[in-house]
């Protein structure tokens, strides 16, 4: 009988949640998702649970939510948008949780990785994690609430990362704030077992916290701020076209990579970023649940799926296929209530 995809047990006063599919990355099946929910749900009430610790076996925390089964059930099948229902339902209860909420992270946490731990309040990042929200180059967008931290990372580093799916390191991770701190792999154990006997979070994980500086970041941080800061896709990409200076090879590998996204992925990622400054994290929610409903009946998600995740050509036939084919009207429709209404949120 194969194990369940998801672990949950009581550790001394804790809740003790293991993703349990690393053959697939520990990517978020909606069984996943539905039994994490249920649970958060029966601790929240429990006096006897004073936190909950989220951890992964294998090779990757959690490398995103389960878009190839999204794929191939189908545009329009009800079971598609009924993931992302639970899913954001789920990212909106992590938020709000009212006990602490540790995420042991080690290796890729992608996507829906990240919003089962960078909405909790402590995220312990190991040696080998990699963060990365990659969805323009699905055909998708920055979703389960990343908007809301994206746009509050400084020097505007979080639309970097919406557009250009750039991947930050560990100390990258903690300097953009996705992390709150860093800590050896090898200590994951340790800190589960003192975690469960203490009411302290924040003396244990001082405890077995390590020093780790920022990969790329912090030199760069004046240059992409000036270079994301304003203006549509369009003025950002000229802007690294022309960069000189010590980083100039970065900006145009920056440029590639934002052009082979998908077009109207980039320009929903753009004002999605921009306009969840100005929204609480329910809002981004809700914004979130605009967008899937449009894009699940639009080209680009099939498209990108195929290309990346079913034949593996790496070659997607975007439509529209450039910047500025792509109708303002088009992208309007993204942010407006679908026609059965906002998502409701606890």
């Amino acid at each position: 009988m194969a194990e369940p995809e998801i672990l949950f047990e009581r550790l001394g006063h804790a809740g003790l949640v293991t993703l349990n599919r690393p053959s697939a990355l520990n990517a978020l099946s909606h069984g996943m998702i539905k039994a994490l929910a249920g649970a958060l749900e029966e601790w929240k009430y429990d006096p006897a649970i004073r936190l909950v610790i989220v951890r992964a076996k294998g090779r990757a925390f959690c490398a995103g939510g389960d878009i190839r089964a999204v794929y191939e059930a189908g545009r329009g099948a009800p079971d598609q948008t009924a993931f992302f229902h639970d899913e954001y339902r789920l990212n909106a209860a992590i938020k709000a949780y009212p006990k602490s909420y540790v995420a042991l992270v080690d290796g890729y946490i992608m996507g829906g990785g990240a919003g089962i731990a960078v909405h909790g309040s402590h995220r312990v990042f190991a040696e080998k994690a990699i963060f990365s929200m990659p969805e323009t180059g699905i055909g998708f967008f920055p979703d389960v609430g990343s908007s809301f931290f994206l746009s509050r990372m400084p020097h505007e580093i979080g639309l970097y990362c919406g557009l250009a799916a750039a991947r930050l390191a560990r100390g990258d991770a903690l300097h953009a704030g996705v992390a709150t701190h860093a800590a050896p792999a090898a200590a994951f154990d340790a800190i589960v077992a003192e975690l469960a006997e203490s009411a302290d979070v924040d003396a244990v994980l001082a405890r077995h916290a390590e020093a780790a500086p920022a990969e790329t970041l912090g030199p760069l941080d004046a240059t992409i701020s000036a270079i994301f800061a304003t203006g549509p896709v369009e003025s950002i990409l000229a802007r690294l076209d022309v960069l000189e200076g010590p980083h100039a090879e970065w900006a145009a590998r920056t440029a590639a990579t934002i052009r082979g996204k998908s077009p109207t992925s980039l320009r929903v990622a753009l004002r999605q970023i921009r306009a969840a400054r100005e929204l609480d994290f329910d809002d981004c929610i809700r914004l979130d649940w605009r967008i899937a409903c449009t894009i699940l009946d639009g080209h680009d998600f099939y498209e990108g799926v195929r290309a990346v995740l079913v034949d593996k050509d790496q070659s997607p036939r975007w439509n529209p296929a450039t910047l500025d084919a792509v109708d303002p009207g088009l992208i309007e429709g993204h942010f407006v209530a679908p026609h059965d209404g906002d998502l409701p949120l606890p």
